[in-house]
């Protein structure tokens, strides 16, 4: 992918601007961090100083996909919890509607691979709602390979795909998001392959499993490490990845590609992040973390992007509902850049 890493030769001009608005330098903290990268993508993009930031048409995309190794009772709930919270989504009943509801966000919801399709019925009644599968659910990565090298291929060209889409139709920030029964357990064996991490700092109880299965669920990823020798994220992927996941890595490579923001929700979306950095360390410049999540591991790998994100809320759901809930954070960052006066303009003088 042709990432370009963001030009800092504006830095010095957005931040100038920053600092003389009416208020202490920075007295409005995170806000300014927030509103100096975006400034800064907007810059790049327009190949000159943004004078203004706006976000338009921000576009939440919900990846669905279910998990092989959901069979060793790794969760609370089993596998087809997906279908049913995928249903939900259609039909905007989900925690993750509500947000997108109260902030404007368009959600559109995507099955990368559950285990039974939705019906043909139900899905050409919904324009929101869209079929990207590799399969019906990955396979148990505690005994085989997730999926196969042309899975993780098509998955990246998916995801590359859709987010292209949304960019077309004129939306510059995209809202990853996702829902997938188990796959804390992929994420937890990303991170662990990726950071060389103990299993104690990188899996934790998901869904709120308790501690017998959470000692299952760190032997069988154990177990599955031992096929990983490299840090390659495609092998990766193979070996312990998800549907929802690879699709979201390569979400994450097309919106960086064309210059735009991405907002990353919690553990799942962040393990897809890291993957997305290790086969193009660039895309770490267009990122902005939502929230730290409830899920051991997940400050571990906020630290993998040195991250500070704008929340913590103890939430432990997915679906971007953190992401979604950070949005008007961005919204109000995009403001006081744009029409917060300066000292001069206010005659306020310091």
């Amino acid at each position: 992918m042709n990432i370009s890493k963001l030009n800092t030769k504006y830095i010095g001009a957005i931040t100038n601007k920053i600092d003389q608005k009416t208020k202490p330098p920075g007295a409005l903290g995170q806000l300014e961090a927030v509103a100096t990268q975006l400034a800064l993508i907007a810059s790049n993009r327009q190949l000159g100083l943004a004078e203004s930031i706006e976000i338009t048409k921000p576009t939440a995309l919900v990846f669905a996909g279910d998990h092989g190794i959901s069979a060793e009772g790794v969760s609370i709930a089993p596998s087809d919890v997906t279908r049913q919270m995928v249903l939900n989504f259609i039909h905007g009943g989900a925690a993750i509607n509500c947000f997108c509801r109260a902030n404007n966000i368009a959600l559109k919801v995507i099955d990368t691979g559950i285990i039974k399709p939705i019906d043909d019925d139900i899905k050409n009644q919904h324009s929101n709602f869209i079929e990207q599968r590799l399969g019906a659910g990955t396979n148990n990565f505690a005994k085989v390979p997730a999926m196969t090298t042309a899975q993780v291929e098509q998955g990246l060209i998916y995801g590359k795909n859709i987010a292209f889409a949304q960019i077309e139709q004129g939306c510059n920030l995209l809202i990853l998001g996702e829902m997938g029964i188990s796959n804390t357990s992929s994420a937890a064996a990303i991170l662990a392959a990726l950071t060389g991490a103990s299993l104690d700092e990188c899996v934790g109880s998901g869904t709120g499993i308790n501690s017998e299965q959470l000692t299952i669920k760190k032997q069988l990823i154990k177990t599955a490490l031992k096929r990983v020798n490299t840090k390659d994220a495609i092998h990766i992927l193979e070996q312990v990845g998800g549907f929802e996941i690879v699709q979201m890595v390569g979400a994450i490579l097309a919106a960086t590609e064309a210059g735009i923001a991405v907002l990353i929700d919690g553990f799942i979306v962040s393990a897809a992040a890291l993957l997305a950095k290790q086969i193009n360390e660039n895309v770490t410049d267009y990122l902005i973390f939502s929230h730290q999540s409830d899920e051991s591991g997940h400050q571990l790998l906020l630290s993998q992007f040195n991250a500070t994100p704008l929340l913590s809320l103890n939430l432990r759901l997915g679906e971007g509902t953190g992401a979604a809930l950070a949005l008007p954070l961005l919204v109000a960052a995009t403001h006081f850049y744009n029409d917060m006066a300066s000292f001069e303009q206010a005659g306020v003088t310091v």
